[in-house]
């Protein structure tokens, strides 16, 4: 199974979705990413 999480900045709450999904379990892909990038790293 593959999911992505997409959202705006990918700054906060997608990575901590992206890390609790991950968690259940280690067979899945998990992704996350952001529209609209910051600028900074």
């Amino acid at each position: 199974m593959k999911i992505l999480i997409l959202c705006t900045g990918n700054s906060c709450r997608s990575q901590m979705a992206h890390g609790f999904l991950q968690s259940f379990n280690k067979d899945i892909t998990v992704c996350s990413a952001g529209t609209e990038a910051s600028g900074q790293l």
